[in-house]
């Protein structure tokens, strides 16, 4: 962002390194402030600004919600190298030159910052700011930002540690008991990295006359303060779904998986943001509320190396897969129709079941065994009904 007049042609800044992507607290951010003019100038002074703050604003009905914090100021004064500046500091800048203002400082140490990051109703961010100071002149400013990615480790006891929990629902239906729906759940840690995966060992129990569907799913939190007031959002990521249940089963997930996606880590050290995240484990209840347990995570910057533990144990099963395929055998010839029976007793009729109201692919019906005709007889059994039939027609 670049105020520009007639008389400058050039007025920017550039990091020293231009291709890192993002500093942590106590790096050093050094880089230049280039200027070139088109007429002399006189500029009275040139200010750097490292500035780094967390704001929130939304609106609360007719009210306006707005908050800041501070995590970073820094400023000095910049000075031209073999340059002769006049008494009162100021200096001549003429065309035809490219002047370069050095300048650095570093980050406050770890602890002390944020993460950067933009949302709906808020966002931290870091910049540095030039200012150009010139007599009886408007002054001029340009601006470039930077990203700061504060370390969050996972590889801590309490991260490290497992967790669980257990939850049930009684449904009724019409103010009368309809049996209840339970879930117990565990997962071996808290902590995770982008695509590591979740193993998740479950367990659902439906005594109620529905068919329910169990689901998990890892949703993020985002919180908004100011003035006072608390403003939530919550978003799914990345969801996965188990087998329908019937009335009076069970079903069980040993180690069911479910990918951390593309995130940013968790932000728990701003005071008027927050992002959090959870596994959330539901259990879809036709015509009732869900039954959710949610398990707290800490997405951290240093993983466990589980991902690619992961990788290669889907490339070795991918490859057992692929030898499997390989030594199956094509029947040498079609089966005889004696061969293929089938019950084509309708067991039970259509059974309704709700749709899932957060989007996921449930059916509205559930799938019933298609009717099936009678097979044909036999190609053996064809030719002596014929045989049996000219023989009448002889006698006849």
């Amino acid at each position: 962002m670049v105020a520009m007049t007639k008389k400058v042609k050039i007025f920017q800044i550039i990091f020293s390194d231009p291709s890192k992507t993002f500093y942590c607290g106590g790096d050093t951010v050094s880089g230049r402030v280039e200027v070139e003019v088109s007429e002399m100038m006189r500029v009275s002074s040139l200010k750097l600004l490292g500035l780094g703050c967390a704001k929130v604003e939304y609106a609360k009905g007719k009210q306006r919600c707005r908050q800041e914090a501070e995590y970073l100021r820094h400023e000095t004064v910049l000075r031209l190298q073999d340059q002769p500046t006049d008494s009162d500091g100021s200096v001549v800048l003429r065309p035809g030159n490219k002047y370069e203002y050095t300048f650095g400082f570093e980050l406050p140490q770890q602890g002390q910052l944020v993460s950067s990051y933009k949302g709906k109703f808020g966002y931290v961010q870091y910049c540095v700011k030039a200012v150009m100071e010139r007599p009886q002149q408007p002054v001029l400013e340009c601006k470039k930002c930077f990203e700061v990615e504060e370390p969050l480790d996972v590889n801590t006891p309490d991260l490290l540690s497992p967790a669980g929990g257990m939850k049930e629902k009684k449904v009724t239906c019409m103010f009368i008991p309809d049996g209840q729906v339970s879930l117990n759940a565990k997962i071996d840690r808290r902590g995770f990295c982008e695509g590591e995966e979740i193993c998740i060992n479950a367990k659902f129990e439906n005594t109620c006359s529905r068919i329910v569907v169990p689901k998990a799913a890892i949703i993020a939190k985002h919180t908004y303060q100011a003035n006072g007031r608390t403003k939530t959002l919550r978003q799914k990521l990345s969801s996965v779904r188990g087998n329908h249940i019937i009335s009076g089963m069970c079903d069980a997930w040993q180690g069911k998986t479910i990918r951390v996606p593309k995130i940013k880590p968790s932000m728990l050290g701003c005071n008027i943001i927050r992002v959090e995240y959870a596994l959330m484990i539901y259990v879809h209840i036709p015509g009732s509320d869900k039954l959710i347990l949610e398990l707290p995570l800490v997405i951290g910057t240093a993983g466990l190396g589980s991902r690619s533990n992961s990788v290669s144990s889907q490339d070795s099963s991918a490859s057992m897969t692929s030898q499997s395929w390989v030594s199956l055998r094509m029947p040498s010839e079609p089966p005889s129709y004696c061969d293929v029976t089938r019950d084509c007793r309708l067991e039970q009729p259509l059974t309704p079941l709700l749709d899932d109201f957060d989007g996921d692919d449930s059916p509205i019906f559930m799938n019933a065994p298609a009717f099936q005709y009678p097979a044909p007889p036999a190609y053996s059994e064809t030719r002596d009904v014929e045989a049996r039939w000219h023989s009448d027609l002889l006698h006849f």
